[in-house]
């Protein structure tokens, strides 16, 4: 499986350079909104553009949620920085009309895909008792743990774990969650027997931490350069 990713865009249009029907996945990785740049005009149209990208490539593109989208998606709760009150109304609507394109986690084998990556002290931090009560899930079973955050997603009462933000980035849960997480945490407590890919933490290279036993690799690089970061799967 032939996969190109694209991260943190913050309404900039260079996603457009990708050729979709060179692969077999597109992933975004979340960061839709919120440019200190752009005018409103510009990301609402560039959000709208990609929403219909999906639209038209159902099973090729995958749109996951940055820490940026949450604050919109799930108004008024998870804010973070740049958030703009002018966009609310509009982008909250968009999310909301399109709620079933947007997902928390994509898998593919041994390879996970969040906007900014799950740290064994973040999963080890999950009332994995309820969650297995309600929700029938295994946490542990790391074949199936990008659809375990999806559903996870789809209760509110686990939103505080999967919107944890750290003290590292401002917050005060013990770690953060896959929308948060920094990579001061996911670099040195990366998941062993997963391979991760994630943005959320600028960096000017991509950037791998880990080994073939597990691993993260960064992809935060369109402030600096216009690059994808693709990956082949068997």
């Amino acid at each position: 499986m032939n996969i190109v990713t694209i991260s943190d865009l913050h309404g900039r249009n260079n996603w457009q350079q990708v050729d979709v029907r060179q692969y077999d996945k597109v992933i975004f990785l979340g960061d839709y909104t919120d440019s200190y740049e752009l005018s409103d005009a510009v990301i609402l149209e560039n959000l709208r553009q990609i929403v219909q990208l999906k639209q038209q490539y159902p099973d090729k593109v995958v749109l996951l949620i940055g820490n940026h989208d949450a604050q919109y998606l799930h108004f008024p709760n998870h804010r973070c920085s740049g958030f703009r009150p002018s966009m609310q109304p509009a982008l909250t609507k968009l999310f909301a009309e399109n709620r079933a394109v947007f997902q928390l986690a994509y898998q593919q084998g041994a390879y996970l895909f969040t906007h900014a990556g799950v740290s064994m002290n973040w999963l080890n931090q999950l009332p994995e008792e309820s969650i297995k009560a309600k929700l029938n899930l295994d946490l542990r079973n790391l074949e199936q743990l990008g659809s375990a955050l999806n559903r996870m997603h789809e209760h509110t009462f686990l939103h505080p774990s999967l919107f944890a933000v750290s003290y590292l980035r401002g917050g005060y849960g013990a770690a953060g969650g896959p929308v948060w997480a920094d990579k001061r945490e996911t670099a040195t407590d990366f998941v062993t027997g997963l391979h991760q890919v994630v943005g959320h933490t600028p960096v000017p290279d991509f950037l791998t931490f880990g080994d073939e036993s597990g691993s993260i690799t960064y992809t935060d690089v369109l402030q600096t350069k216009d690059a994808f970061y693709t990956l082949e799967i068997d």
